[in-house]
């Protein structure tokens, strides 16, 4: 697996992954298009891409201007494989490394995302409207987790 940096290109097989999923699916699709992929990716924050071979295995966007995490989607045919972690980790360094102090992030409530996010240190903060899980993380818990 090799993680890189999103590029304008990658837009489109990030955005099918996005829509792949078998968990956190969006309510409507419509909402998230990929003219707002390249908002995020080029200028709001930045993307990255694991690729399995010469083909995108998985996508993660953070989003530096609100200190968030935009997408962090695997394909379901890659799953289980540590991808998301490394695109996870990737971009918490990123986030803190560019002066972030607190990062946070929504998902759907008793899933796989809420159980991946709680093992690598997030903590619950509130619920979001439309009933997302609120979690954050701040950049000690990041850098002794790291550490650990």
């Amino acid at each position: 697996m090799r993680v890189r940096t999103a590029t304008a290109a990658d837009i489109a097989e990030m955005h099918r992954i996005r829509m792949s999923v078998l968990e956190n699916r969006l309510a409507d699709p419509s909402l998230i298009q990929p003219e707002h992929y390249r908002a995020m990716v080029l200028e709001n924050g930045r993307g990255w891409v694991a690729e399995v071979g010469s083909r995108m295995a998985g996508s993660a966007v953070a989003d530096l201007s609100r200190s968030n995490i935009w997408a962090l989607f695997v394909d379901p045919a890659h799953e289980g494989r540590g991808i998301g972690r490394a695109l996870h980790d990737r971009m918490l360094d990123w986030l803190f490394g560019s002066g972030a102090e607190r990062v946070w992030l929504s998902t759907d409530p008793a899933t796989r995302a809420e159980r991946f996010y709680r093992r690598a240190g997030w903590a619950a903060a509130g619920e979001q409207s439309g009933g997302e899980v609120r979690f954050e993380i701040s950049r000690a818990v990041w850098r002794a987790a790291r550490k650990a």
